[in-house]
């Protein structure tokens, strides 16, 4: 068995003279939850289709659980279970009755699986309410346990905390992270980077088509070589002109009730660099009160890459 659930080379897919991907080339690994992040329109609904076998690419090819696409479409999907943008039901059935008919196009152990589908997903108690009267967020997690009949070895899920309020954002990240805990792999498409960045474990960003960056959550904050510092003190105007003027700062603002300095590219990697601008700061007569360095998050790297490719 591949260590890889979906694994794609060179992938392609373009709408007349408009790419809406460009050689994408993906390895999500079995066994964990991967976030496809990016803009509205950058391509991620399009990956999506084109894994479902609801599109055709352009060039390229795709492995889904082992299975050559679109050759063993058929078994792979036999083990996927997905949503693709918001999940569709019959309106005027109940989300219990909605599951069986589906269940009844799944081999006949899906129809077991129904009541513990529902109970995971929180909907148990409005199961035999008929749809028309969910809520956006309640039709999301109908579409989880949608998913859920076919036993999934592979869940793809295409913006799945639309609609959710933050409880129920929270609910979603405990049930990814249990259906990883599982052994099973999730592949979440999402324009929500904290989200991604809470909920999963590797990511790959993907900007106008193409993947700009891959890798575990600590390889893409870590990507880039800014360094940053969070230093409060008083008085922080005075502190801030300071900061600004040495030499191995390239940068300094007055930031959240204190001061950010961003490190020049040539300033030293050891804490001298730090030692050295405290020192300036109290011989100047200003009083440090705490020093920290700044983490990036997926944000700021996503929005440093996205940025440096539309100015460049």
């Amino acid at each position: 068995m591949t260590s890889l659930a979906i694994e794609t080379h060179g992938l392609g897919k373009r709408f007349g003279a408009r790419a809406a991907l460009e050689s994408i080339d993906l390895e999500v690994p079995r066994g964990t939850a991967f976030g496809f992040l990016g803009r509205n329109g950058a391509g991620k609904t399009t990956l999506v289709r084109l894994l479902l076998g609801l599109a055709t690419p352009t060039s390229g090819t795709m492995r889904l659980l082992g299975h050559d696409l679109p050759g063993g479409r058929a078994q792979a999907l036999a083990r996927v279970g997905a949503i693709v943008e918001e999940p569709r039901f019959h309106p005027h059935l109940t989300g219990r009755e909605n599951l069986l008919v589906h269940a009844a196009a799944r081999e006949p152990a899906a129809r077991g699986r129904i009541d513990a589908a529902l109970k995971r997903v929180g909907l148990g108690a409005r199961a035999d309410d008929v749809v028309k009267g969910y809520s956006l967020g309640m039709r999301q997690r109908l579409g989880i346990a949608r998913c859920l009949l076919c036993d999934p070895e592979l869940l793809i899920l295409d913006e799945p905390v639309n609609g959710l309020d933050p409880a129920g954002i929270l609910e979603f990240r405990h049930l990814v992270r249990s259906l990883v805990d599982e052994g099973r792999t999730v592949l979440l498409s999402s324009h929500l980077l904290d989200e991604v960045e809470k909920t999963c474990d590797s990511a790959a960003i993907v900007d106008q088509g193409r993947v700009v960056a891959q890798g575990t959550i600590e390889q893409l904050t870590a990507m880039s070589d800014e360094r940053t510092i969070d230093i409060v003190a008083a008085p922080a105007v005075r502190a801030t002109h300071i900061l600004a003027a040495a030499p191995t700062v390239h940068r300094a603002v007055e930031h959240d009730g204190g001061i950010r300095a961003t490190l020049a590219p040539d300033a030293p990697r050891d804490a001298d660099v730090v030692t050295s601008l405290l020192t300036r700061l109290i011989a100047e007569g200003v009083a440090v009160e705490r020093v920290n360095p700044v983490k990036r998050s997926l944000e700021d790297q996503f929005l440093s890459m996205t940025t440096r490719l539309e100015n460049a």
